[in-house]
């Protein structure tokens, strides 16, 4: 598996987060029991299939290896291994993060000009 997952977080929920210093999830999470996380290949479909149309996120590159047990890969859409993680997601400062929309179409616009995930 992959040493680094994303998790695409509402701007304002990753702020408190921060402050706190972990993130508990968002609704959805919540109601899940764990938090929904993706690959660099499921990133771009999980944009356009959950935040088409919204503003204000972040996206968070999270490294696995710390979670340890926490973490289960599960299948999901099509089969796919997808990362999730059964605690809060420790948040700091210095985890990658870039802010983004998604447009319409779920194609992800991020604040510095790039459009799209490679």
């Amino acid at each position: 598996m992959t040493g680094v997952a994303y998790k695409l977080v509402d701007r304002a929920e990753w702020t408190a987060a921060l402050a706190a210093g972990a993130y508990a999830g968002s609704a959805v999470d919540l109601a899940d029991g764990y938090i929904h996380m993706s690959t660099a290949a499921q990133l771009a479909e999980t944009a356009r299939r959950h935040y088409a149309g919204r503003t204000g996120l972040v996206l968070v590159e999270v490294a696995l290896e710390p979670l340890g047990e926490a973490l289960k890969w599960e299948a999901s859409r099509g089969g796919d291994l997808f990362p999730h993680l059964f605690a809060p997601l420790p948040a700091t400062a210095d985890a990658p993060q870039r802010g983004l929309s998604v447009d319409a179409q779920g194609v992800m616009r991020f604040e510095d000009g790039t459009v799209g995930w490679p």
